[in-house]
């Protein structure tokens, strides 16, 4: 059992920051084409994290030209360079999925820090 526990601390991150549900996140993952490599930037709020081991992973929801985009990152993957939290979201619940229902001006998650 120690053997595993030292094999998925070898690969687990250590400099990702805390966030939750609700939060605005800047995602920039690192995408291989042929021999290039280049950083992909994914921009939204956060519907889930799934806390774990080396299995943690999170929700990230974003509009793009009218259409729901979701995608799901495994949290200590190789592939994402780097995670910024741009805002942090004041919200009820650990999963947002009512979010997927609604649009426009009632998709808006109030900010942490406003007065309101």
């Amino acid at each position: 059992m120690d053997r595993i526990r030292a094999i998925e601390r070898e690969h687990m991150r250590y400099d990702v920051p805390a966030f939750k549900a609700g939060d605005t996140v800047r995602v920039h993952v690192r995408i291989i084409e042929g021999e290039k490599e280049r950083t992909q930037v994914f921009q939204g709020t956060v519907l889930r994290l799934n806390r774990g081991k080396t299995n943690a992973s999170f929700v990230v929801r974003k509009i793009s030209d009218g259409v729901g985009v979701e995608r799901v990152f495994p949290l200590h993957s190789p592939a994402i360079d780097r995670i910024e939290v741009v805002s942090e979201g004041k919200v009820r619940q650990g999963r947002i999925y009512y979010l997927r229902k609604l649009k426009g001006k009632a998709a808006r998650i109030k900010s942490k820090n406003s007065w309101n």
